[in-house]
């Protein structure tokens, strides 16, 4: 948006428009008049706390977002934002961990949702020998890090597939989120040159034959194949909660089991 300091109007109106919902659509949904939406858009209405609660509900607004949405309209945000290793998110830390460490010897990782890497279990870093170190030292962006020809891009047996579920994922988690970061990383990742192995290869969405795009890496060990699923907490009312995801990753095949138990065994 060009104005520098939107009002709490021009935010819900955007996130509105985000959602491809009418303000006919959004008003029955919030059960208020259609005239009474759009004055709250204009700005000749000013929403109350309420107001703001309810329809960035009905948005599915990220808690940061609507802390901001809440500040535009006059009032304190709500939704607090504690560092992982706060005393009050002790339970939800120990949650990360146990899923983390139960899942070895195949690789776990948790990030926030610029996907910067916040806990990871040994499996993974079993997986990251001959990385630059650039791409592992400080902040760790892990979309970097798997597409940079520096990192795992080289070791990618279906570089072209995972490059595209890559972007397509991310894609969407911008229109969810609007977060300004996965807008850049997008761009970044999508500079990147392709790694020789994968010149020859077809771009494409899934794999032939297969139900999901696997990651596939070789290793000392020979292939990996694995497949990833993804949890979030999905009642969190804290913003650093709301916005993580822990990604696991599970041997597509018993000889991808057997070699993440030996590389995690020599390590």
């Amino acid at each position: 948006m060009l104005n520098e300091h939107p009002s709490a109007g021009d935010l819900l109106r955007d996130w509105r428009q985000r959602r491809r919902l009418s303000q006919l659509a959004l008003a029955v949904d919030a059960e208020i008049s259609q005239r009474h939406q759009s004055f709250l858009e204009s700005g000749r209405s000013q929403p109350s706390r309420e107001m703001v609660l309810r329809l960035t509900e009905r948005l599915s607004v990220p808690l940061r977002e609507r802390n901001m949405i809440l500040t535009a309209a006059g009032f304190a945000p709500i939704y607090q934002e504690r560092p992982l290793d706060a005393p009050e998110l002790g339970a939800a830390r120990a949650a990360i961990d146990q899923i983390l460490q139960g899942h070895e010897p195949h690789p776990a990782l948790a990030v926030d949702r610029n996907w910067t890497l916040l806990s990871a279990n040994k499996a993974v870093g079993v997986l990251m020998t001959g990385i630059a170190d650039h791409l592992v030292g400080g902040e760790i962006n892990v979309l970097r890090l798997s597409l940079h020809p520096e990192g795992l891009a080289s070791r990618i047996v279906n570089f072209q597939e995972w490059r595209a579920h890559i972007l397509t994922r991310l894609v969407h988690e911008i229109d969810v989120s609007a977060a300004p970061r996965l807008a850049a990383l997008l761009e970044e990742l999508k500079s990147y040159p392709t790694p020789p192995h994968a010149m020859s290869k077809r771009a494409g969405p899934v794999v032939e034959g297969g139900i999901v795009v696997p990651l596939m890496l070789s290793s000392d060990e020979g292939p990996l194949s694995f497949i990833s699923t993804t949890t979030v907490f999905g009642t969190a009312i804290d913003v650093t909660l709301s916005e993580m995801t822990i990604e696991t990753f599970f041997p597509a095949n018993p000889e991808t089991a057997s070699s993440m138990a030996k590389l995690l065994a020599r390590s």
